[in-house]
Order: C-alpha cells, then structure tokens, then sequence
C-alpha cells in the first residue's frame, strides 16, 4: 500500500510539472516561471506561470501527514494577481488568489482557498514568498480553515537567457 500511495504522489507531480511546461509555452507572458519548495503548515512543491503581464498560475502538490495518516498529499491550483508597490523595492510584489484544492488522505476533501502573500525576486534568480491560504471546506464537514501558513523559495528560470546568432 506505501508503494501505491507513492507511485500515486510522484505521477500527480508529474502531471503537474509537464501540465505547468505545456501551459508556459502556450502563454505570452513577460515575467519567468518559477519551480520550487514551500514549508510551513503544508509542505509543497508548487510553481508559478505567467499567463500575462500580471497573472499568473501557481499549481502546488502539497505533502503533509501525522502519525495516523503519514501519507496524506492533495493537489492545488491558485490563480494570482500580481501587483508591485509604485515607491517600493522593483523586486517587491504582492499578490491575492483564489483557487481550488483537492486532498487525498483517509477521505477525499475539496475546498475553496484564498492565496495571499508578499514575495520578492532578488537579483540572482531566487524568490522568496511568504503566504497565507485560508480555505472554506466544501466536503466532509464544511469547515473553514486558516492555518495554512508558509513560506517559498522558488528558482526563476528563463532569465538573462538570449540566444544570438553568431557569424
């Protein structure tokens, strides 16, 4: 039954990172994409993609557990708007989200999530976020939960990366 439940997390990690690639290629953003861990409340691995000039898609495969369920994982897709402070540091942004979860431990739980934070993007290509997801349970109770706190650090690919042609 562990291997199962492990096959099960790293294909739903896989899907997630080739669905995230295929997603990138097809949107005409400006800004990088990001691949990287978060620690707190709910450890995950999670990316962002642009989708435009301020939104963007940030999938999370979340691994979490206790000692009476030690394999618990769930999936999560936040849509983020981005906004930057007119005065502030050009690598400060703040963003609010909204975006659905889905969780698989001894029963399946879905639910609404609000995804909030500050984040900044250092010179070098690595972002720090902290967050806030609070989320309205719509299955197996309907409760409200507001301890989802972490933060990220994400790798920033595609930057400074030009290809010229050579004579």
């Amino acid at each position: 039954i562990k291997t199962t439940i492990t096959m099960k997390k790293l294909l739903i990690l896989s899907v997630v990172i080739i669905g995230s690639v295929f997603l990138y290629n097809d949107s005409k953003a400006q800004a990088s994409w990001e691949v990287g861990a978060r620690f707190g409340s709910r450890g995950s691995v999670e990316a962002t993609i642009p989708v435009g000039m301020a939104p963007r898609i940030q999938p999370a495969v979340y691994f979490y557990g206790s000692s009476s369920l030690p394999n618990s994982f769930g999936i999560a897709g936040y849509f983020d708007w981005m906004f930057k402070l007119s005065d502030g540091p050009s690598g400060l942004k703040f963003f609010p989200g909204v975006g659905p979860e889905f969780y698989f431990d001894n029963q399946f739980n879905m639910s609404v999530a609000g995804n909030f934070g500050v984040e900044y993007a250092f010179d070098i290509p690595l972002t720090i976020a902290f967050d806030w997801r609070p989320a309205i349970f719509l299955t197996n109770g309907h409760g409200f939960e507001a301890a989802n706190v972490g933060i990220s650090a994400r790798f920033r690919f595609g930057e400074s990366v030009k290809f010229e042609k050579t004579n």
